[in-house]
């Protein structure tokens, strides 16, 4: 196989400051009162977009020169930076080096911001249903964060699955009702690709057959623009199945993949104006869980045989990417599930240890770290 790795570390530009604490009660899913009125953060003029500032340099693990900490939840891996955490889902850096992380729980409802060694603090908390694969299912700052601190999330209630936003005040207003819930196949992702387009992929709700369905938005990637009042999806593919990632180029080419579990096993594809070109399948079902797109490679996160599978990343026009480099994860993180990138190959990876059958729990899961793709001869 060709090698096409590159050396170059592009880092994402950082989010650009801490965000505001938000505390909401979270004893049970209500969105009655958001659904009827919901007068923090309503509508008003279009922000404007300003540049993105870069955040200090984290500060050293131990300032005082002291020995590390100890305690149940300190990992010895370099590389961990967040602990002890429920089950995860969305993660975000939250500083160009990636030391630190913005990193969502899926059972719990809770955005939690975190470094090596350093307090954990929850910066928002939406109410979600968490049975089954439901819960906070993903989240994504808004392109002019530094001037409105908004966040949106794809979150599961007791009656749908739903984009919301969350102002900094806590308030959490509906955007898009309405998207099938099922007991299994509400896990779905979501991305600014533009300042006034959020794309959402979605899961089949446990209904192979709703996700081939045009009137129902289960097993859909489409595009909405969260910044006016009932916005209409643009579908721009059907028929995806379960456990759905989406995984932005980091680049200005625009490219957009996903990754899900479907009726023909696991697959990697391209997301093309109005439909899917399939780039690789895994019949044996490894578990699909996140992807991450590097300058020059496309990794995959396959939960259930506790591994990445790296691709050298197709050149324009071409569906090549070869065949995997596979990296086992299972004696350093065991199941990986979401995956964001850093820039070049390097990305943040987020364990599911503690809600993927069969794998052993340690005291400080679940956890984020730093990982690094070797795609390609990279490996040999």
């Amino acid at each position: 196989m060709p090698s096409h790795s590159r050396t170059a570390r592009r880092l994402l530009a950082a989010t650009a400051s801490v965000l505001t604490l938000v505390t909401l009660t979270t004893a049970c899913a209500d969105f009655s009162a958001e659904d009827q009125v919901a007068e923090q953060g309503s509508f008003t003029a279009e922000p404007t977009m300003v540049p993105k500032a870069e955040l200090p340099p984290p500060p050293p693990e131990n300032p005082n020169g002291g020995p590390p900490p100890t305690g149940p939840c300190v990992d010895p891996d370099p590389s961990v930076i967040a602990t002890c955490l429920a089950s995860t889902s969305g993660v975000r850096p939250a500083d160009s080096s990636g030391q630190t992380t913005y990193v969502a729980e899926r059972t719990t409802g809770k955005i939690i911001l975190s470094k090596r060694y350093g307090p954990q603090r929850t910066v928002a908390t939406v109410p979600v249903d968490s049975s089954g694969d439901g819960g906070l299912i993903d989240f994504e700052m808004s392109p002019t964060y530094p001037e409105d601190q908004l966040i949106y999330a794809l979150v599961t209630t007791g009656s749908d699955n739903r984009i919301v936003r969350i102002a900094p005040t806590g308030s959490v207003k509906p955007i898009l009702t309405g998207i099938p819930k099922g007991a299994t196949g509400n896990l779905g992702s979501i991305s600014f690709t533009s300042r006034f387009e959020l794309t959402v992929a979605t899961g089949d709700a446990g209904d192979p057959a709703a996700a081939k369905n045009p009137g129902s938005l289960a097993g859909k990637i489409f595009t909405i623009n969260p910044t006016v009042e009932n916005p209409k999806p643009d579908v721009r593919a059907s028929g995806l199945g379960s456990n759905v990632a989406l995984c932005p180029s980091p680049g200005t080419d625009g490219q957009l993949y996903v990754a899900d579990s479907g009726a023909a096993g696991d697959r990697l594809s391209l997301v093309g104006p109005k439909s899917l070109q399939t780039l690789w399948t895994w019949a044996d079902r490894p578990g699909v869980t996140g992807c991450a797109v590097g300058d020059g490679s496309i990794s995959v996160s396959l939960a259930k045989a506790k591994r990445i599978d790296t691709f050298i990343r197709p050149s324009a026009g071409s569906a090549s990417i070869g065949e995997p480099s596979p990296q086992p994860t299972d004696k350093t993180y065991g199941a990986v599930g979401r995956m964001t990138t850093l820039g070049g190959v390097a990305m943040q990876i987020a364990t599911v240890n503690k809600t993927t059958p069969g794998t052993t729990t340690k005291s400080f899961d679940d956890r984020v770290a730093t990982f690094m793709a070797k795609p390609g001869d990279d490996l040999r």
